[in-house]
């Protein structure tokens, strides 16, 4: 009968204790994601989740792997299962994190500012870390908004679609939790953003998709520092047009 060599069954001990925490790891990537989704607003109380299978896709992991992490949120009370129906976010959970509502336009100029501190990194980061599954979330956004160009028309859902897809690319899940925090604060930037536009719509608009285009275009080419660069020069661009170079004074 044949015996494994000793140096052959640290070799299988090492490879099982590497898998064990590849597979941890992912668990708790998934874990971060469903709170921070949760946590956002992105899955409303009594909502059923998708399914197992949709949700897999979604974090690009397997289905041991999303039920481990979906077994954490269960037994921290977040969700709850019904017999044959699915899964199911609990009532009464908070927001883990929010802002204070958007009161004034120096509000709006507070918004943009805290976005460049936020959105350049996520940009870098996610040329660095994306997956075919995000870029194609970002692809679909980047349509959108080219139909709504086309139409001389601006999709603030888009338009935060594919922001918010490129937080997510990035495997961080602060990133995501902030942006996922400044939605409403966001929509309301973009809101008069885009109304800031059609005094010459056809070529603003035009000029704006391309700064979301070029952004895509980093980022799938991996270029790091060119996709941080040109969302800074995006977000500029879009305060500049909003407040058309004249920023409010937020000294104390």
């Amino acid at each position: 009968m044949d015996v494994m060599a000793p140096h052959s069954t640290d070799i299988v001990a090492k490879h099982t204790q590497k898998k064990r925490r590849s597979k941890s790891s992912l668990v708790e990537r998934v874990y971060n994601l469903l709170i921070t989704r949760i946590s956002n607003g992105d899955y409303q109380e009594n909502q059923k989740l998708p399914t197992e299978i949709n949700m897999a896709e979604d974090f690009g992991v397997s289905r041991p792997v999303l039920r481990d992490a979906m077994q954490r949120l269960r037994a921290e009370g977040l969700i709850y299962s019904r017999q044959g129906a699915g899964s199911f976010i609990k009532a009464g959970k908070k927001k883990i994190i929010g802002y204070a509502k958007v009161e004034t336009i120096a509000d709006i100029q507070r918004c943009y500012e805290f976005r460049l501190s936020l959105e350049p990194e996520a940009a870098f980061y996610a040329a660095l870390r994306h997956d075919d599954q995000s870029l194609e979330k970002m692809r679909a956004a980047l349509e959108l908004m080219q139909q709504a160009t086309t139409n001389l028309t601006h999709k603030e859902d888009a338009d935060y679609a594919f922001h918010i897809a490129i937080a997510r690319a990035c495997n961080n899940h602060y990133f995501e939790a902030s942006m996922g925090a400044l939605r409403e604060h966001i929509y309301v930037g973009m809101k008069m953003h885009g109304l800031s536009l059609m005094d010459d719509a056809g070529l603003n608009l035009e000029h704006l998709f391309k700064e979301h285009d070029d952004i895509y275009d980093a980022i799938k080419r991996k270029d790091a520092k060119a996709a941080r660069t040109l969302m800074i020069a995006h977000i500029e661009h879009s305060r500049g047009r909003l407040f058309e170079g004249r920023l409010l004074d937020l000294s104390l």
